[in-house]
């Protein structure tokens, strides 16, 4: 008998052992990848098209947020955060990085052009410029602009839409180029000034200039230069002008939040599929090559483009915001 209870208890003991092994595996499984983003409706479908293509469609939960909203929440939770990979501006990423390391270097080599943080690489840019309807310069008889500061001249009063820079970053391009052309003193002169031509027609979306200038309402607005290239070519009455202040961009990068554990390994997995498979679709709709093999039309070459002299950071763009504020109460 006492044999017998022996064996039963080493039974026992090894079916249990055998259970908490199970247990730690399934511990160890990845859950389904959590993706936060700022991109707006095409970059998302192309995020999604390459994921679905390398077979990890009902892998992933994708969520998308306002800039403002997933930054805020980058800042404040850190490696808290829900999410196991970003996508969003980079200067929300670095700035995030620098206040919680929280990111996971790549495990693979992107191949960009230039050369970024080990944890972050860009899926997409932006780049800012003037636009116009032709057909209301015409009509008020204005002059094709030729710079940011041209369109505060009393004859563009009430006919100017730009973006409101505490809503969007498409107007951080504006303030950059005001900035770097004219210092911070005439800078703010010129700005007021915009800011009083522009009157109702200061815009919470980057989009929204654009959207006034092709309905006619003004006859020159501030935004995207990709945006008024593709209007331009789908026959709308619309002009682009890079602007002699310059052509600033912005990017929106990637990065794979560090939770040590299998989850961020295929998120991992999933940001290199991104980099190396959307980029095909996020290059036709965000026009400016940044990985080597990359080409654009020289329709989509900016001939103004500069850098800003100090590294885009969220202090730095506070200090702009600020800026804005300032010359819009003065």
């Amino acid at each position: 008998m006492k044999g017998i209870l022996l064996t039963l208890l080493a039974v026992g003991l090894i079916l249990t052992m055998a259970g908490c092994g199970s247990g730690s595996g399934k511990a160890e499984e990845a859950k389904k990848v959590v993706i936060y983003t700022n991109a707006d409706e095409e970059a998302v479908t192309s995020v999604e098209t390459a994921l679905k293509n390398a077979g990890y469609d009902g892998k992933y939960v994708l969520q998308t947020f306002g800039t403002s909203e997933l930054g805020g929440k980058l800042m404040a939770e850190g490696d808290k955060i829900e999410a196991d990979l970003i996508t969003m501006s980079s200067y929300f990423i670095e700035s995030s990085q620098s206040q919680h390391p929280m990111y996971k270097d790549f495990s693979f080599k992107t191949g960009a052009l230039e050369q970024y943080p080990a944890y972050d690489t860009p899926i997409l840019a932006n780049t800012g410029s003037i636009f116009v309807n032709t057909e209301v310069l015409k009509e008020k008889g204005l002059p094709m602009p030729t710079s940011i500061k041209e369109l505060t001249a009393p004859e563009f009063k009430g006919l100017v839409s730009i973006p409101n820079i505490m809503d969007s970053s498409t107007a951080w391009l504006l303030v950059q180029a005001i900035i770097g052309q004219y210092g911070q003193d005439e800078g703010k002169t010129i700005l007021h000034d915009l800011i009083a031509n522009v009157g109702p027609h200061l815009e919470s979306s980057g989009s929204g200039p654009l959207k006034k200038v092709q309905a006619g309402e003004v006859a020159a607005g501030f935004g995207l230069r990709h945006q008024a290239v593709r209007a331009k070519a789908a026959g709308a009455p619309i002009d682009y002008v890079d602007p002699i202040e310059a052509n600033f961009s912005l990017t929106e990068s990637l990065a794979v939040v560090d939770k040590k554990n299998a989850t961020t390994d295929l998120a991992m997995k999933m940001a290199e599929v991104i980099i190396k498979d959307a980029r095909k679709d996020l290059i036709a709709n965000y026009p400016v090559a940044l990985y080597n093999g990359e080409s654009v039309d020289d329709v989509n070459k900016p001939a103004q483009s500069l850098k800003f002299e100090q590294p885009l950071t969220v202090e730095l763009l506070k200090e702009h915001q600020d800026f804005f504020k300032s010359a819009q109460n003065n």
